[in-house]
């Protein structure tokens, strides 16, 4: 008999002691090794978990009689699946965000039983060879200052330029001369459904070496995909955040484009963030790791001025554009009746129509109007889960909540008090589609948003149909923001920029500011007369007339400065507790008690004097699917004692069990 370390997706920080009795058919069963999955009994359940250790006698560890031991109902993998490497960076994550190793295991690696065809990739995997593009000199400079190692500097890099200015290219050509050294690679994109024309450049460039790791892989196909990259079947491996992840033996070169992006930090535990893992990951090889964006977070260009990342910039567009001229609208001084397009931002559009070019409206609001109110007595109807107010979406005749899902037919009167004086405030890309479309009668419009997305491949088919000339109009939200290619596009017009500047959050400035310049940078990549049309309520607000005067050291260079006033990253550090329950008075006295106990515990733990404990208070988003939420801020210099306060009230402090206690270590949303 042989005692298995079994390590489960359970909220338990320990592993688990199984049994394990060789069958007599002994040639056909998996024999056990660390690393392999095993399914087991847990409890009143079948799970499965990840094994860790094999034992020939029982484990000190186990406090358990061997008597009341469970076997293992099976071994699942003919090989393991999580490698020593793989390990340690488990070990690191379950450390650093505060969460069980179990959990950490089970977010990494796929959960497919068995092995099947991944069916290639998430659009025509006959896509043709392409062979490297000549570099220019600021290229060329990129990828041998990323590649040439010298330990006196640092491995990580960043590749910062305008868009259009070719970073795709450096980071392809990196990644070949890695190849070449039989090393393997991993390209981190944001979300795969916007990112299709980088997916599809490196498909083109490595063909059946390239493994693409997509939402739309089922368990099994991502099972197939990963034992390739184990095999050294595929070699370079790009995906979203979780392909941070990827077995990818002799690692020599990993990359992280559009690196300010906010989905590479997950939202469900472990809350890890791919740039943080990435580090650790490189540094633990010692292999470089490269990130790029327009746009950088405001953590990274603050590395970059203090040399704590090594800054490479590529300052000009090379399909032979411009950067566009950006004209700011301020809305405070237009008559628009109702409208939502401004007479200067329609007079654009028909400009650019009759030029034969293309037009993107940018909108990042989904919807036909924002929220329903009444005129009598101020009720505003929000949803009956959340506390956020409902969105009206006239083509189903529905108030909708983008929280929760939850909708209802719109009332005809007042809920409150019986008014028919009743009405719809703000628009959303619903209502900008009926606009436009009434002014511009015989333009062919397109929406891209996530209501007008209903079946698999839709968003490559519009995308490829707007790029071939099919429609003159495309109507988006965020996802058309970034890492897009439009030969004809000559226009862009932000419809109302202040839409996620007001959010009481820190990163408010800076989500405003990279999305209007990311928008903005789909013109004029191809020619030099691409124009930019920015309507707002706020043309003085630093994020969007530093956006607008396309002057991006002045924008870091405010918001650093405010940063640093204010106490917030990365002139500090942060933990976010969040507390949530059905029972609003259990979340609020449960993070009341817990505000106490870390009180207590900060005087007890080493340097944790400057530690600030900010709350308990609501959420600012305070109710989400039926549960209330309240939330404590660790603030302090260094985040060591912000985690030691923090893992004190999770693993030593028990709660009612109606109360559920989110960690969420250095936060990049406080909503």
């Amino acid at each position: 008999m042989l005692y298995l370390d079994v390590i489960l997706n359970v909220p338990v920080n320990q592993a688990f002691t199984y049994s394990y009795v060789p069958p007599e058919s002994a040639k056909t069963e998996n024999k056990p090794e660390a690393g392999k999955r095993a399914e087991v009994r847990f409890g009143n359940r079948n799970m499965t978990g990840f094994i860790t250790g094999v034992h020939e006698t029982l484990p000190p560890s186990c406090s358990v009689d061997a008597s009341k031991i469970r076997p293992v109902k099976r071994i699942v993998d003919a090989e393991p699946l999580l490698t020593e490497e793989l390990f340690a960076i488990a070990r690191w994550m379950a450390d650093y965000y505060l969460c069980t190793l179990g959990e950490t295991v089970s977010a990494m690696l796929p959960s497919g039983r068995r092995e099947t065809n991944a069916g290639g990739f998430s659009f025509d995997s006959e896509i043709p060879f392409a062979q490297a593009h000549e570099l220019s000199q600021e290229q060329r400079d990129a990828v041998d200052g990323i590649l040439t190692h010298n330990t006196s500097r640092a491995q990580f890099h960043y590749l910062y330029g305008p868009t259009g200015s070719g970073k795709t290219e450096v980071f392809l050509q990196a990644a070949e001369r890695t190849l070449a050294l039989g090393k393997g690679v991993i390209y981190l994109v944001p979300e795969i459904g916007l990112t299709t024309q980088v997916i599809q450049a490196v498909v083109r460039r490595f063909g059946n070496t390239a493994a693409v790791l997509h939402s739309g892989l089922t368990p099994s196909q991502k099972l197939s995909e990963w034992r390739r990259i184990m095999h050294r079947e595929a070699r370079v491996v790009i995906g979203a955040r979780s392909a941070v992840f990827a077995p990818v033996p002799d690692l020599g070169l990993l990359i992280i484009d559009e690196e300010h992006d906010g989905s590479y930090k997950s939202g469900t535990t472990p809350r890890y963030h791919a740039r943080q893992v990435a580090m650790f990951r490189c540094s633990r090889l010692g292999i470089p790791l490269v990130m790029g964006s327009a746009t950088p977070s405001v953590e990274s260009w603050h590395l970059i001025q203090t040399h704590g990342l090594a800054g490479h910039t590529l300052t000009r567009r090379l399909a032979g554009g411009t950067m566009p001229l950006i004209s700011c609208v301020d809305l405070t001084k237009c008559e628009m009746s109702g409208c939502c397009l401004s007479d200067q931002l329609t007079g654009e559009i028909r400009t650019t129509l009759a030029a034969k070019k293309q037009v993107i409206l940018f909108l990042n609001r989904r919807g036909f109007t924002h929220f329903f109110r009444c005129a009598s007595c101020g009720y505003e109807m929000t949803c009956k889960n959340c506390s956020v107010p409902m969105t009206y979406h006239k083509n189903e005749n529905r108030l909708r909540c983008h929280y929760c899902g939850w909708s209802a037919v719109p009332p005809e009167s007042c809920p409150k008090c019986g008014s028919l004086d009743i009405g719809y405030s703000g628009f959303g890309t619903e209502y900008i589609e009926a606009e436009t479309a009434a002014k511009f009668p015989n333009a062919r419009i397109i929406r891209v948003d996530t209501d007008a997305l209903t079946k698999k491949g839709e968003l490559e088919e519009k995308l490829d149909s707007f790029r071939r000339g099919d429609y003159d109009i495309m109507l988006g939200t965020q996802m058309v923001a970034k890492g897009l290619n439009f030969p004809n596009l000559q226009l862009v017009g932000v419809v109302l920029a202040d839409t996620g500047l007001h959010l009481p959050d820190f990163r408010a400035a800076e989500r405003t500011f990279a999305l209007i310049t990311q928008v903005a940078g789909r013109a004029g990549r191809f020619f030099p007369d691409g124009r930019v049309i920015v309507q707002t309520y706020s043309p003085t607000r630093e994020p969007i007339a530093y956006a607008c005067a396309g002057n991006v050291n002045g924008f870091y260079e405010y918001e650093l400065k405010q940063r640093e006033l204010l106490g917030f990253p990365p002139f500090s550090r942060l933990v976010r507790l969040v507390f949530r329950s059905a029972d609003n008075n259990a979340a609020s006295g449960t993070a009341e008690a817990a505000a106490g106990l870390l009180r207590n515990a900060r005087g007890k733990i080493k340097n944790a004097g400057d530690v600030e404990i900010m709350g308990p208070a609501e959420c600012p988003v305070a109710k989400i699917s039926q549960n209330y939420r309240w939330q404590i801020l660790l603030r302090g210099p260094d985040i060591k004692p912000l985690q030691e306060m923090a893992r004190t009230l999770l693993f030593g402090y028990s709660h009612p069990q109606s109360v559920y206690i989110e960690c969420d270590v250095d936060p990049v949303s406080l909503l």
